[in-house]
């Protein structure tokens, strides 16, 4: 079984942000064609492209809708089979790194201090401790294949 393709009508992109959103989804279904994916992971997807070739959203509504979609498919794949984009740890540990990590470190380091506008200085700290994971767990998706050689962009 292979992963159908997106088919829009061209009168609908007619934006270059919508056209390049578009191909970006049209590669990451590409590519995904050459990963080994349970019938169930390509069932799924199917339906998913079958919703957005049927329809009939223009402009803003279906630049909402296609990210949606393509978001269904990329957090899908993640939860399910571990399979994520380039990049798609760093874009997601450096935010956590930064709220999980480093506002705890600098509210401590503020009150120890005594000046809670030093709070600040745990931001720093916590987008480190998340590029240092995220940096490891993209590595690790590399090795073991389950890396889409996509980029996300939107």
């Amino acid at each position: 079984m292979e992963i159908n393709q997106l088919n829009l009508e061209s009168n609908k992109i007619n934006t270059p942000k919508l056209n390049e959103l578009y191909s970006q989804f049209q590669e990451i279904l590409e590519k995904l064609n050459d990963k080994k994916l349970p019938s169930e992971a390509l069932q799924y997807i199917n339906n998913i492209v079958e919703q957005t070739n049927s329809t009939t959203l223009q402009d803003t509504a279906l630049l909402k809708f296609l990210k949606d979609k393509q978001n269904f498919i990329i957090k899908y794949l993640e939860k399910e089979h571990k399979i994520v984009p380039k990049s798609y740890y760093k874009k997601l540990w450096l935010a956590v790194g930064m709220t999980a990590f480093g506002l705890p470190i600098g509210v401590v380091f503020g009150l120890l201090m005594g000046n809670i506008g030093l709070m600040a200085i745990g931001l720093p700290i916590g987008l480190g401790v998340g590029a240092v994971v995220s940096s490891s767990m993209d590595k690790k998706a590399l090795q073991e294949g389950r890396q889409i050689d996509v980029e996300m962009k939107f």
